[in-house]
């Protein structure tokens, strides 16, 4: 698979900032709220025609890579809380 940065965008020009598929308008957090849905990546290349299964692939990744950093960071939080806390 191509590298994440060479499928995945982000410009404040474009959708607000929101992550897409590199040379579309089509959100990251849209295709995996459809695969989230059930629709397949079949579907998904039909309905989106211009987009390949790497791209898809790769918003399955900066979806993992987004949750895997957001608790990192949620831990690093409760635990200065706690540590606060425990002052």
């Amino acid at each position: 698979m191509k590298n994440l940065e060479n499928l995945i965008h982000s410009n404040p020009k474009i959708m607000f900032g929101k992550p897409v598929i590199k040379g579309t308008r089509v959100p990251v957090d849209l295709i995996l709220e459809k695969l989230a849905a059930g629709e397949t990546v079949e579907q998904l290349l039909r309905a989106y025609p211009h987009i390949t299964s790497q791209a898809i692939q790769a918003c399955l990744a900066f979806g993992a890579a987004s949750v895997k950093n957001a608790v990192s960071l949620l831990f690093l939080f409760s635990t200065k809380n706690m540590k606060i806390k425990a002052l």
